[in-house]
């Protein structure tokens, strides 16, 4: 999905208007974008149009390279204006620019095209007093299209609680709002969470909307969504789930689009829950992708995304809250190896040993050792955790420890819902 991540949307006329003014006072190209360096309307050509413009009109958005580019610079915690500086491999040329705040929002960025940076003192002040319209409008618009968001978002999120109670009265609101939603043979609940960035929440939460934005134009499916500052709900439902391989393109998607607008300095992650019968039964897919987020946290070799339906028995284990998955919750008997010298070593064989099913020449093979090196580590492990490997308790014992182990050493912290 490189280089598909949409377009902000349209202005206004007014906007529009207030832009195509200032172009024509300055007589240069003038760019008014969305925090994330998405197109929402560019002037008309004053003979200063660089190949990033040129590119920008014809697909309606800025490559990937050039919207990190453009916020690896830290536009969007200017507080005030500033140059942008031009790149030669990447076809862009300068370009002074304009935070656009209201309130403490950064609504979007003024850009006006300045290949010499030679704007005049006065030019930069008949931008700046343009810029302070075109903010105004821009907040007063944000305010009208977000009016009945929060009560949509309020519903979905009470679809989707533990409690059947306000299920029950959310329910009946949402499919009388969303009238299809009543036939849906499917749904399916996507959770995103931004573990770790250096933008503010205002833009993390512009990052979310836009990520989600590219997924949620699918013909097959209809779809609901819920943002808080860090962290994202999808519902998507319809006649029939999609095909694997798509939902884990579009997971992908999801994460890399957040990568290229909040930078590398960014970890998020992902949760998908199983599909449901229907959207009264999301509310199931929901905590299987709070789970899968657990899971995106916890172990590092699911790649940052968490699919309820290829968990296995992490989708059980991950369901003891935070507060017990600490060393304690671990067997006594593991405990005990993991604390004896050559300990690391030694789980590392029981490990290797259990998952082929306990199979000594399997086993060695993998570790590349000798069987008989191999029979010598089995004995200290019996000998000191008191265990015995050819019970199949004791030894369930041991690979539930070990899976558990694998959980109290998370690379992300925090609760997930």
């Amino acid at each position: 999905m490189a280089g598909e991540q949409g377009r902000a949307q349209v202005g206004s006329e007014v906007l529009l208007g207030l832009v195509e003014e200032l172009a024509g006072r300055l007589r240069r190209s003038v760019v008014l974008d969305d925090p994330l360096v998405r197109l929402i309307h560019s002037s008309r050509h004053f003979d200063d149009a660089d190949p990033v413009r040129v590119r920008s009109l014809l697909q309606g958005r800025a490559d990937d390279e050039i919207v990190r580019f453009v916020l690896g610079q830290g536009v969007a915690q200017w507080s005030r204006p500033g140059y942008i500086e031009g790149c030669d491999e990447l076809g862009l040329h300068s370009r002074y620019c304009v935070p656009l705040r209201e309130r403490g929002h950064l609504l979007g960025l003024l850009m006006v095209l300045s290949p010499g940076k030679d704007l005049t003192d006065g030019e930069t002040a008949d931008i700046d007093k343009s810029a302070r319209l075109i903010a105004a409008q821009m907040y007063a618009e944000r305010l009208a299209g977000r009016a009945g968001e929060a009560e949509a978002q309020e519903r979905l999120l009470a679809l989707l609680s533990a409690s059947a109670t306000a299920r029950a009265g959310a329910g009946h609101h949402f499919l009388t709002a969303a009238g299809d939603a009543a036939d849906a043979r499917h749904a399916q609940v996507t959770f995103v969470r931004v573990t770790r960035t250096d933008e503010p929440p205002g833009q993390v939460e512009t990052a979310l909307r836009a990520a989600l934005e590219t997924v949620r134009r699918s013909r097959w499916v209809q779809d609901a969504v819920a943002f808080a500052s860090d962290r994202a709900v999808l519902l998507q439902y319809g006649e029939r789930p999609p095909e694997p391989q798509a939902l884990r393109g579009q997971s992908h998607g999801i994460l890399q689009a957040l990568g290229t607008y909040l930078g590398p300095g960014t970890d998020s992650v992902l949760g998908v829950g199983s599909s449901q019968p229907g959207v009264a039964d999301a509310w199931v897919s929901y905590e299987q992708a709070l789970v899968g987020t657990r899971a995106a946290l916890r172990l590092p070799h699911l790649g940052r995304i968490g699919h309820w339906d290829e968990l296995g028995e992490y989708s059980v284990l991950l369901q003891l809250p935070d507060r017990v998955l600490n060393a304690t919750v671990l067997p006594q008997a593991l405990r005990t190896l993991l604390a004896a010298p050559g300990g690391p070593r030694l789980v590392e064989t029981l490990s290797t040993f259990l998952e082929h099913a306990g199979s000594v020449p399997r086993t060695s093979e993998a570790l590349q050792i000798h069987r008989t090196s191999l029979y010598y580590r089995l004995r200290q492990v019996q000998e000191i955790t008191g265990l015995d490997l050819d019970n199949g308790a004791d030894r369930l014992v041991l690979h539930l420890g070990l899976r558990l182990h694998g959980l109290i050493e998370p690379t992300g912290t925090g609760a997930v819902g």
